[in-house]
């Protein structure tokens, strides 16, 4: 099917647009999966707030132009699934990882965060990379460490003189 010069600027828009709120892009080949398998792909896609688009490549290299995504230029042969996130980093190679675990016709080209491409090979490292709410977490448990360390320190002292005491009384009984 033809596409308009109107439709093709409407595509370069929208994928611009997404490509440049994205922290995260993963660029898959698709060939040879069915139409209940690329569905399910997307139902996956949308409960991990992963955002799909096959695009022609050339407006696809169009669209990336000027984002941080640039880079995935020389990736965009074939039949391309592009996959956008805008929360976490990682969730665009744990859908891929895990969708792919099942259909081995998906194959991961490239990966790129932060303007950075990765090689398809270090897909399970950045589908590793804690979500959202685990960092904070982490986060948190590092911050708190100190305080709670300094909280056990103070009470030390009186706790040690509390357990001398107790064993002078065990003693003397």
């Amino acid at each position: 099917m033809t596409l308009k010069l109107n439709d093709k600027k409407e595509i370069v828009a929208e994928v611009a647009k997404v490509a440049s709120n994205a922290v995260s892009v993963v660029a898959a080949e698709y060939r040879g999966l069915t139409a209940a398998e690329m569905t399910d792909l997307r139902v996956s896609a949308r409960k991990q707030n992963v955002r799909l688009r096959i695009v022609r490549n050339t407006l696809a290299r169009i669209a990336l132009k000027g984002t941080d995504y640039e880079c995935l230029s020389d990736s965009l042969t074939g039949p391309i699934l592009l996959a956008f996130s805008s929360d976490e980093p990682g969730a665009t190679a744990r859908l891929m990882r895990d969708f792919a675990k099942d259909h081995d016709k998906l194959l991961v080209k490239a990966i790129s965060l932060g303007g950075q491409v990765y090689d398809k090979s270090q897909l399970d490292s950045v589908a590793k990379l804690p979500s959202k709410p685990e960092a904070i977490a982490k986060l948190m448990s590092v911050m708190q460490a100190p305080i709670s360390k300094l909280v056990r320190t103070m009470a030390e002292p009186q706790a040690k003189l509390v357990r001398t005491l107790a064993a002078i009384r065990d003693t003397k009984q």
